[in-house]
């Protein structure tokens, strides 16, 4: 039933062709890499953004731990800031090992889980 249903649809497209606009075709379409490059990108940029953020953090834990003197909990602070940072650091750093070792098991190429692609019509 639903055989003979699906073989009734007509095989163009209902919205007919659509064609990116001029401004965008630059980027290439979605079957050639635009919309995975901008995921990549994007996903490069947060992690960019994570080891500055890192960095400023570990930056200021320390001014933080200087800046203590004697005072314990101060100190206590410091170090516990310091330690947040460097497992989120180690947290992020595992996620690409991680990835790797996935992607090497499941498609047989380390990359796949780091590089996206979207397959479209051949």
């Amino acid at each position: 039933m639903l055989n003979k249903l699906l073989a009734q649809v007509p095989p163009d497209p209902i919205f007919g062709d659509v064609k990116a606009p001029p401004g965008i075709s630059r980027f290439g379409s979605v079957a050639e890499g635009g919309l995975t490059n901008f995921i990549n990108n994007i996903l490069k940029l947060l992690i960019v953004g994570a080891g500055v953020y890192a960095v400023f953090n570990l930056v200021f834990a320390g001014y933080a731990f200087l800046s203590a003197g004697d005072d314990p909990k101060k100190v206590a602070g410091a170090w516990a800031k310091i330690s947040q940072t460097l497992l989120g650091l180690a947290f992020a750093a595992g996620a690409f090992v991680l990835a790797a070792i996935f992607g090497q098991l499941i498609f047989g190429d380390p990359n796949a889980l780091l590089q996206i692609r979207i397959f479209g019509p051949q």
